[in-house]
């Protein structure tokens, strides 16, 4: 008895994990893509930093302006 509840049990949670995983996959490709790409960040965190060097800009004025500027990008 118990063991046939749990096959039921078990075959119930199979038969729903399935169903989310399809939904999942009808999602659009767009949806995904909307978070840059980590090549771009790295570029754009790069030319933050320049333009503090350039500024003269340390410690917490620095890091400041780095976020800022990297806020903007987006």
């Amino acid at each position: 008895m118990k063991l046939s509840i749990f096959a039921a049990a078990l075959g119930f949670g199979l038969l729903m994990s399935g169903t989310a995983f399809a939904t999942d996959a009808a999602a659009p490709a767009g949806a995904m893509s909307a978070k840059p790409d980590k090549a771009a960040m790295e570029a754009r965190a790069q030319e933050c930093s320049k333009e503090a060097d350039a500024k003269g800009l340390h410690g917490k004025k620095r890091k400041e302006f780095r976020a800022k500027c990297k806020k903007a990008a987006k």
